[in-house]
């Protein structure tokens, strides 16, 4: 038997109908987003908030992002528990999408004409043809920014899809009757494998939103993951003063075998005077940390005299700062001054999921160095734009000193910013690299498989000369060959592991 049906529906476009009427035919309880988003409110979440920064292109900001895992963690927990009462039919936006590794969830998009749906809503609001075109078009853009923003991927995208049902040209009571043979499928029964990934996933849940409720880590981003019963939390650096809290926090959630927190493995520090997240530099560091699994923490350095005796030479700026909140306890939208776009770089890399905090560092270098070389454990130090008021010349030879004294101490790579997509990154660059050496290779072996006697001939005699000639000049011939042909073998290996990400 189906356990779950998650009928996505945008606008007046009769997927409550739908969902309303499958339930009826499958005798399976009814839920709506209308519900979910009630119990969510009633459990602190909100929603109304969350959902008008995420529409409205205000700042996202580090507090919005735990927002965010409040609210995902509340609906994947609370569509879980229904679920597993009994079949379910779910019917709003992107159910769907709380589940994914759940393979008995039947997965269904709900579309209807546009002159339907233009002529309900003249009719519901009163508006004229061309009015209520432009009211559903501006709605359906705020679901696809909603659900873009929560989960990362479209909504109109049809691989999130099992079936995709347009009333258009049959009734609603008929599109739901084949939707029942649909549910009749095995590949959309429950079996106990995807019983236990649910089991998983509603556990994580619950752990998230326990340690987004509890004051002692509610400041701090995690991520959790399940596995029978096995709970895995994992902290940024930057949350380390957390981390003896949350095995308590979580002590006494049910169905818990065991309890894990760890450190994330990988952090990037990036070091400039100013940053910008529209420039080509932000997308490499991204990406890095995308293949990396890793936070991005940010260190704006203000070169000027050294501060006074006692006063602190680092200031740890969030986005969660009263200057920079927005949408979820004010409605007013603040006007935030980001000198050196920071703040601003802090949120994007927050709406990423790649926030490791940030920090302005005013003095001298021997100030910075201080401060990159803490506690911290970085992978990699990536130094941008610095030493801006020096000469071209000056600013390289001190980018190249600062590497030198923090790569020295860290023990870990620091690159420059231009540098960054040469050894880090899969370009053109590699990718002619690649065919020619990966030429050169099947050149090399095709020759001495062809040549196999002519080179053992070589090797071992059939040639005239005195014999400390002969080994002098087989000698040189094979120490010759071999580095060329490892070095070949080696740039090939290299520039495939950039191309695959495992760099």
């Amino acid at each position: 038997m189906t356990q779950i049906i998650c009928v996505s529906r945008g606008s007046l476009s009769r997927g409550k109908e739908l969902a309303e009427a499958l339930a009826r035919k499958l005798g399976y309880a009814l839920l709506s987003r209308e519900d979910l988003i009630e119990a969510a409110i009633d459990d602190g979440v909100q929603v109304g908030k969350l959902e008008t920064s995420m529409m409205h292109a205000r700042a996202f900001t580090e507090r919005l992002a735990r927002e965010r895992d409040h609210y995902l963690a509340f609906s994947t927990a609370y569509l879980c528990d229904k679920a597993l009462e009994g079949p379910l039919v779910y019917h709003g936006r992107s159910g769907h999408l709380l589940l994914r590794g759940v393979s008995h969830v039947l997965r269904v998009r709900v579309l209807a004409d546009d002159e339907y749906r233009i002529n309900a809503v003249m009719r519901k609001l009163g508006l004229t043809q061309d009015k209520a075109r432009r009211y559903l078009q501006a709605i359906e853009e705020d679901r696809r920014t909603w659900v873009r923003s929560m989960y990362g991927v479209s909504w109109e995208n049809a691989s999130q899809y099992d079936v995709t049902v347009s009333v258009e040209r049959m009734t609603v009571e008929n599109a739901a009757a084949s939707l029942v043979g649909m549910t009749q499928l095995p590949d959309f029964q429950m079996t106990p494998a995807s019983k236990r990934a649910m089991d998983d996933l509603r556990l994580a849940a619950k752990a998230r939103l326990r340690l987004a409720k509890d004051p002692r880590t509610a400041r701090a981003d995690f991520s959790v993951r399940a596995h029978d019963g096995a709970l895995t939390v994992t902290y940024l650096p930057k949350d380390m003063d957390v981390a003896s809290v949350v095995r308590p926090v979580l002590v006494g959630l049910p169905d818990v075998s065991e309890i894990s927190a760890t450190v994330a493995t990988s952090n990037i520090l990036w070091v400039q005077e100013t940053f910008d997240p529209r420039t080509e530099i932000f997308d490499e560091v991204v990406e890095i940390a995308r293949k990396w699994h890793a936070a991005v923490e940010l260190v704006q350095f203000a070169p000027g005299d050294a501060p006074e005796a006692g006063t602190p030479i680092a200031t740890s700026v969030t986005a969660d700062d009263p200057a920079v909140e927005a949408g979820i306890e004010d409605d007013s939208e603040p006007e935030v001054s980001d000198g050196g776009g920071l703040r601003e770089t802090i949120d994007a890399l927050a709406e990423m999921g790649r926030s490791g905090g940030g920090r302005r560092v005013l003095g001298e270098r021997t100030h910075l160095i201080a401060s990159c070389c803490g506690p911290v454990q970085y992978s990699l130090v990536v130094l941008g734009s610095l030493f801006l008021t020096k000469p071209a010349a000056t600013r390289t030879r001190l980018i190249r000193e600062l590497q030198d004294r923090i790569g020295s101490r860290l023990r870990v790579p620091v690159v420059a910013a231009d540098e960054l997509r040469q050894h880090f990154l899969f370009g053109r660059r590699d990718a002619m690299r690649l065919v020619g050496f990966l030429a050169a290779l099947i050149a090399v072996y095709v020759v001495v498989l062809s040549h196999q006697m002519e080179i053992v001939a070589f090797l071992y005699g059939g040639w005239t000369g005195g014999a400390f000639v002969r080994k002098l000049v087989i000698a040189a011939a094979v120490f010759a060959f071999i580095p060329l042909l490892a070095h070949a073998y080696g740039s090939v290996v290299h520039s495939m592991m950039k191309l695959v990400k495992m760099d």
